[in-house]
């Protein structure tokens, strides 16, 4: 305990570049905040601040929201003076690590309970996009999630989507019910008149096909507004 104790109070002697990845090593990586852990990726700050001083300046321009930070693309993150492709590449792609790890953590779940279930999902995969994408989560009998499928990519507003596209592989994998799912990147989660409409149809759709459309979601980074919950399907 007491060379620990060492250890630890001989950090503050050390370059504070140094000091995350030794605390790292000392503590794990849970005894670390977001900026030291930022600070890691970046590796080294520039002349006039250290990668920690960085890293804070970057998260601050998120709002300190790590959901905001993975919304920043690369360029913008090379505005910031000591930071270059490389390094921006870096912190994008442990980004995208975090974003996969929840989603996959939500497919081996595997069962469908609730919105916040489908929430889980799709806000990892959808809530950062600036683009509207479009999403089905095929389920069987018993709500296990058979498969997600993006349907169609559009523009900052809206998106097209074919009704015959959306049920097409739920025939071929023989799904009892369907979910879906599409992305507002202005964060306005009201249902549009072509949101409703488009819902209406599905259903419509399943019925005659005998596939329940259980719920449809709108995502944004932070929130979703769920059909079923509001009594609109």
């Amino acid at each position: 305990m007491a060379d620990e104790s060492k250890q630890i109070s001989g950090i503050k002697s050390w370059a504070e570049d140094d000091r995350p990845r030794e605390k790292m090593l000392l503590k794990g990586a849970s005894a670390l905040s977001d900026a030291e852990l930022i600070a890691i990726l970046i590796g080294s700050g520039n002349r006039n601040e250290t990668a920690v001083d960085l890293a804070k300046r970057i998260l601050l321009s998120a709002s300190y929201n790590l959901n905001e930070l993975g919304r920043v693309s690369l360029s913008d993150l090379q505005k910031f003076r000591g930071i270059g492709e490389a390094k921006a590449v870096s912190v994008v792609a442990a980004l995208e690590l975090g974003r996969r790890r929840k989603i996959a953590e939500v497919m081996q779940k595997q069962t469908i309970g609730s919105s916040s279930d489908v929430f889980d999902l799709f806000g990892n995969l959808l809530g950062d996009l600036p683009h509207e994408e479009f999403w089905v989560l095929y389920l069987n009998s018993a709500n296990k999630i058979l498969d997600k499928v993006r349907i169609s990519t559009g523009g900052v507003t809206f998106t097209v989507t074919d009704v015959k596209l959306v049920f097409k592989p739920a025939i071929e994998k023989l799904a009892s019910a369907i979910i879906v799912c599409h992305n507002h990147p202005s964060g306005n989660l009201n249902p549009s008149s072509q949101d409703i409409n488009l819902t209406a149809k599905l259903a419509d759709a399943g019925k005659i096909l005998d596939i329940r459309v259980h719920d449809h979601l709108i995502v944004t980074s932070g929130d979703y507004f769920s059909f079923k919950d509001n009594g609109l399907i």
